[in-house]
């Protein structure tokens, strides 16, 4: 068995017979929509609903005031709605009788939920996979070949003069991370201000980003890996260079503190995790002369919560084969989606339904012919046919929790409002407990 085995998961939630009309506002709550989990909103309660969310960001408010508005039935088993006791005896069924079982998602989950997943597939004996497979895989296979030079948000908010963002859009995809750490605290650009922050973009194209940077290069189509060997090579000859390349290498050695966030621009492609081993090294080289560092812009709420919880309980942070009975590790071979899509999977336990809609076709036609056992939360639409599906609550609106922000800093979670839906934990361990 791996560390942590079952766990007792203490349920924190609100009482629906303690809920009144009257309005009540609970500051300091975080918002697990992006890798941000920002932590500063103030949000007001009436009743059963959310009527407002100071501070939200365009992602957050819609998804915070849409929360309780739809009440999905418990339990369902091919798409009829049963008794939970019912679900959860045939998804004990279908996990027992499956002879290489996968179970997929987890970033919408919290530590909790996580544990209890890893502890499921070590009894079944299933491989464990999260959305890092989609996403910053090749980041996390990188990294583990040439190192990390990394910092927290707070201090790339508080001494970083340079800030690049290399493949990643955070306008669209993270809205708040602007404001919050690449930008003054007044919320507007001081060319030469204190700090003297400088914004750079650097992509294939010109973003809602780009538009507001102090500079932008665009990279030719499939060009990044040259392109940033090409600044390996500047930033060891001396300053002086015509090009805007050039000039960002004599940028990124003299400035005082620089960042450089990557996202989903570097980590498309067969051999993505060269071209972030590049960006990695070239961090590395810049901290010769200056302080620099890399950070991934990690997309769902709780992905890198998904990787601190399988590190700590297998020793491999996605990918992870318990059929032998000890954890292997494997990209590729062991990564849900190509599972999937060639067809070795024969059952699967989705955790977070709204993640599949990154697998490749063949992997979503594949799940159409195997048993799949969902738990998703009230109002998500339904992209993976379920054989079993379980409603659960939202941690950070129905449930307490922790979920780590895109820097690994685990975040505390606030119960907004009432709900008779259990969490994923729950119900993860009372499955842990029928295949037992």
């Amino acid at each position: 068995m791996l560390s942590g085995g079952a766990t007792t998961v203490a349920v924190s939630f609100v009482s629906s017979a303690s809920i009144t009309n009257t309005p009540r506002v609970t500051s300091d709550v975080a918002c697990t929509v992006c890798g941000c989990v920002c932590d500063d909103l103030s949000v007001t309660v009436e009743g059963q609903r959310i009527t407002a969310a100071r501070g939200a960001c365009s992602l957050a408010e819609p998804w915070l005031l849409s929360q309780n508005a739809t009440t999905p039935p418990p339990a369902e088993v091919d798409g009829v709605p049963v008794e939970p006791a019912v679900a959860y005896t045939r998804a004990a069924e279908i996990l027992l009788g499956a002879k290489y079982p996968l179970i997929f998602g987890l970033s919408r989950s919290t530590t909790e939920g996580q544990r209890a997943a890893t502890a499921l597939a070590d009894r079944l004996g299933a491989t464990i996979d999260t959305t890092a497979s989609t996403g910053h895989a090749p980041s996390i296979m990188a990294l583990q070949q040439v190192g990390e030079s990394t910092s927290t948000l707070g201090e790339v908010k508080n001494r970083a003069d340079l800030v690049i963002f290399w493949g990643s859009d955070p306008v669209r995809t993270h809205p708040r991370h602007l404001e919050r750490y690449s930008l003054e605290p007044t919320g507007r650009w001081i060319p030469n201000g204190r700090a003297d922050r400088f914004l750079v973009v650097v992509d294939e194209a010109e973003t809602e980003t780009a538009k507001q940077a102090d500079l932008f290069i665009r990279v030719p189509p499939g060009k990044h890996w040259e392109m940033l060997w090409e600044l390996r090579m500047l930033i060891r000859q001396p300053a002086g260079g015509t090009t805007p390349l050039a000039a960002l290498a004599d940028r990124m050695k003299s400035c005082r503190c620089g960042s450089v966030f990557f996202g989903s621009g570097l980590t498309a492609g067969k051999l993505a995790h060269r071209t972030i081993e590049a960006l990695l090294q070239l961090v590395t080289d810049l901290n010769q002369y200056t302080r620099f560092y890399a950070r991934r812009m990690r997309r769902y709420g709780d992905v890198a919560g998904a990787d601190s919880v399988l590190t700590w309980q297998t020793g491999y942070p996605f990918a992870v084969n318990l059929s032998r009975g000890y954890p292997r590790h494997n990209p590729g071979e062991f990564t849900g989606p190509e599972m999937l899509a060639r067809g070795e999977v024969d059952a699967c336990l989705i955790v977070g339904g709204e993640t599949a809609t990154d697998f490749p076709a063949a992997a979503m036609e594949h799940l159409r012919r195997i048993p799949v056992i969902l738990l998703d939360s009230p109002g998500i639409p339904s992209v993976v046919p379920a054989t079993v599906k379980f409603t659960t609550a939202v941690y950070g609106v129905h449930r307490l929790g922790t979920a780590y922000r895109m820097d690994e800093v685990p975040v505390p979670l606030r119960v907004l409002l009432p709900t008779d839906y259990p969490g994923d934990a729950e119900v993860l361990n009372e499955l842990l407990t029928q295949v037992g």
